[in-house]
């Protein structure tokens, strides 16, 4: 599915995959789609209880400025945190939530909106806590900005490589990590416009 998409691939070219019988597959599972919901469960349940950890963490953090930094870093570090696809995060499940966002299937999209629309919420309110004077629809959109850059850093890193023709590695989490948060905290400061605010340290 990561490479093919939801549509593409059947139970059977799954069980084929797996090297197991299709009768397990279907026996587990059932349906291909609770077989997605249960990757998703699988990958993103350490990945969200960790965003909200971070997070929680961040909010008492009094400091402006470091609290939407530390913010900003709890959502993003828990994808970058293992390249293992047993764990939250993983290049071929952070390619899968890419592709099935885009394809369109309602099946898909619900699935996905119950595995990330709490953390999701509680991210959003915390960034508005942090910054009450910006309104809450443009930190909306700044958000599903970060989300998409998040997802396209993680599937499509070697393009940095490529285009600086190796002087820089695109691949590096921590870098990558922290560009993001740097090019996240800018924006949503923007949205202050408070000079005093943008330029605390």
């Amino acid at each position: 599915m990561s490479q093919r998409g939801y549509h593409a691939v059947s139970m059977r070219d799954i069980a084929a995959q797996a090297a197991v019988n299709l009768g397990s597959v279907t026996h587990f599972f059932g349906t291909k789609e609770n077989l997605l919901e249960e990757i998703y469960e699988r990958h993103t349940r350490p990945m969200n209880q960790r965003r909200l950890e971070l997070m929680t963490e961040a909010e008492r953090v009094s400091d402006r400025r470091e609290r939407l930094t530390a913010l900003i870093r709890a959502f993003v570090i828990p994808a970058f945190s293992s390249s293992s696809d047993s764990v939250g995060g993983g290049v071929r499940f952070t390619r899968l939530r890419a592709i099935l966002s885009m394809e369109g299937n309602e099946t898909a999209h619900a699935i996905i909106a119950r595995a990330f629309d709490q953390t999701s919420l509680y991210f959003l309110k915390a960034l508005h806590r942090c910054l009450p004077e910006a309104s809450e629809e443009r930190i909306l959109w700044r958000s599903h900005f970060l989300l998409g850059s998040l997802y396209y850093t993680l599937v499509n890193g070697d393009r940095i490589t490529r285009l600086s023709q190796g002087a820089v590695d695109g691949e590096h989490p921590e870098q990558a990590v922290q560009e993001l948060v740097d090019a996240t905290v800018a924006s949503l400061l923007e949205l202050t416009h408070s000079p005093s605010l943008s330029q605390e340290r």
